[in-house]
């Protein structure tokens, strides 16, 4: 496959640059996507296209996917897919149904709200 053709196939992640947790979570997909599956952007850094005003208010707020159908994936949705697409199918289409999407969602706007606590809790 051409460069080029690789490029179009690849999926927007979009978190925010400005967040340590976010960033370390960035870094974990990158270093699991041997595939190249994503393209790994903090929201701020992102070229107009894809990203809109709109979107980039969004981004403030969760990490978004836009996939290369042009469908956006919000929060806990966007990291079910990427849990998906690095290999763990059968986790993210477990993770999918209802209701555990119910409180990957709860588990997700959790973290989020609370990222500063976190990101000490987590990486010591």
């Amino acid at each position: 496959m051409k460069p080029e053709a690789k490029e179009k196939t690849r999926h927007w992640l979009f978190w925010d640059g400005a967040c340590d947790l976010c960033g370390r979570a960035a870094a974990w997909v990158a270093r699991h996507d041997t595939g190249g599956h994503f393209r790994i952007v903090p929201y701020q850094e992102a070229p107009f296209p894809p990203m809109t005003p709109e979107l980039e208010r969004a981004c403030e707020r969760a990490v978004h996917v836009v996939t290369q159908n042009a469908d956006t994936l919000v929060a806990g949705r966007a990291t079910v897919f990427i849990l998906g697409e690095l290999g763990w199918r059968r986790t993210a289409r477990l993770l999918r149904a209802p209701p555990f999407i119910w409180f990957v969602e709860l588990a997700y706007r959790l973290v989020a709200n609370h990222r500063p606590f976190f990101n000490r809790f987590l990486f010591r």
